[in-house]
């Protein structure tokens, strides 16, 4: 459902008096404050009551294949070690518990001898309690109260391949809170999804502007040129798909399949996992095939045959493929899908791009992307090992993120500008955008779980989509 003004208006006075307690909030869904982005006073805000309380994405499981497996993920100034134990996945607070020692750093294993405090030589088992005190005779009783020595556990649950933590011990569960989109993507054997390469940078921008450059496709014809030229042929503006459909028909079947090919093959080259390289080969595989000279019956055959063959193919090599085919029917997807506060999905065929954004700083955040593929279940893999965050002008990011990068630190400077005080959004295409913002609002404002659940589960959602009523 569409916001509309008069909705907001009508809202309880005591929702609105407590929504005024927050600074630069968004009182039009249509219109984003400027110093969200840039205000050291609403970074802090969400520093003490935003990411304290939301599920966010610590780390793929494949980091942590083996027992004694463990990695440590930041988020501000807290640190939290995810470690696979013979019992499960669990989540400590990265501190040792004589005097507050961050016992790890990075990615390793501690399966012979726990974790070892590098400063007084404290240790602790996986399971996080404590099984040495060097000179325990030093001590009084008092100060080893066994019940005071375990690492401080950390909420930790799973999905989608991957371990989310949460410092709320009241906040709703994870699916609860992600809602219907982890149904598209279990679907899509999202859980089965292996690491083919892993980037980061450190973007000059703050963490919301980061993300909302891939909210909307509104962007591409003038960031991604590449891709306008294939997706809209002869467009030099914003068109629906009725235009480009009306675009295609003009070409000849073979022109189409051609224009098709292209496509993947700039989204291969461009993104990795948007179109995996078994894909692309099949793809290639299929130039000459035999397609009516109708272009929308043309297309339409080769890309039954295409999603077939990925099956087909991908199942023959032991590869756990999804039926394409099937899902598509029964689990329509988004070309982005969204999982508040920081993570995104891009599925396509059987492979998926993922991002996911961290602050640093008010103006300044970590941005990682992820090729994810699926890849026969018994095939040995490497672990895959964080990067090494690089300046977001590196020439070596693949060259979609790479042009979104270009904007980004421009777009940080031209917030600053005086006389610019709000972002302008269009309300059909733009409207993640101010659904996720609106979230964070109900989140600062220090709204009860169960409204914050209701509105999230509509905020985990697709990109290109309209401004929601949240309840608040």
């Amino acid at each position: 459902m569409l916001v509309t003004r008069s909705r907001i208006n009508a809202k309880p006075q005591v929702v609105e008096t407590v929504l005024d307690s927050v600074p630069f909030r968004i009182t039009d869904p249509e219109r984003i404050p400027a110093r969200r982005y840039y205000d050291q006073r609403f970074f802090e805000l969400e520093c003490e009551r935003l990411w304290p309380r939301v599920w966010q994405m610590a780390c793929r499981l494949e980091e942590i294949p083996k027992v004694g497996d463990w990695i440590e993920y930041r988020i501000l100034d807290k640190s939290v070690i995810v470690v696979r134990s013979d019992t499960g996945i669990k989540a400590f607070h990265n501190s040792c518990r004589h005097r507050g020692v961050a016992l790890v750093e990075g990615q390793g294993n501690c399966a012979g001898q726990g974790f070892v405090c590098p400063f007084h030589g404290w240790r602790y088992d996986l399971n996080g309690n404590n099984t040495f005190v060097f000179g325990r005779q030093l001590f009084s009783d008092r100060c080893l109260d066994k019940s005071e020595l375990a690492l401080v556990p950390c909420r930790v649950e799973l999905w989608g391949g991957c371990a989310f933590i949460n410092f709320d011990g009241q906040a709703a569960p994870l699916i609860d809170s992600l809602g219907p989109v982890t149904q598209r993507l279990n679907a899509r054997h999202v859980d089965k999804l292996k690491v083919e390469w892993w980037h980061s940078a450190v973007l000059p921008v703050n963490w919301k502007l980061a993300m909302e450059a891939f909210m909307e496709g509104y962007h591409v014809m003038r960031t991604h040129p590449q891709l306008q030229s294939l997706l809209m042929p002869g467009a030099d503006r914003y068109v629906g798909n009725a235009a480009r459909t009306s675009a295609v028909q003009r070409l000849s079947s073979r022109e189409a399949i051609e224009l098709t090919l292209k496509l993947l093959a700039s989204l291969r080259a461009g993104m990795g996992g948007m179109i995996d390289a078994r894909e692309m080969a099949i793809a290639e595989s299929l130039r000459t095939m035999d397609v009516p000279d109708d272009v929308g019956a043309a297309l339409a055959a080769f890309d039954r045959r295409f999603k077939d063959e990925i099956t087909a193919q991908g199942r023959a090599r032991g590869i756990p493929v999804f039926d394409l085919h099937h899902v598509a029917e029964t689990q329509p997807f988004h070309g982005v899908e969204f999982m508040f506060p920081h993570y995104f999905l891009l599925p396509m065929y059987s492979a998926m791009s993922s991002y996911r954004v961290r602050p640093l700083s008010a103006e300044s955040c970590l941005f990682e992307i992820w090729s994810l593929a699926l890849y026969p279940q018994d095939e040995e893999r490497e672990r895959p090992i964080a990067p090494v965050p690089r300046a977001h002008n590196d020439r070596g990011f693949p060259e979609i993120p790479r042009q979104d990068y270009s904007n980004l630190p421009r777009q940080q400077l031209g917030l600053h500008a005086q006389g610019f005080e709000e972002m302008r959004l269009s309300s059909s295409v733009e409207g993640m955008i101010s659904n996720y913002q609106r979230l964070i609002d109900g989140y600062l404002a220090g709204f009860e779980q169960s409204r914050l659940t209701h509105a999230s589960q509509k905020v985990c959602s697709g990109y290109d989509g309209p401004v929601l009523d949240l309840g608040f």
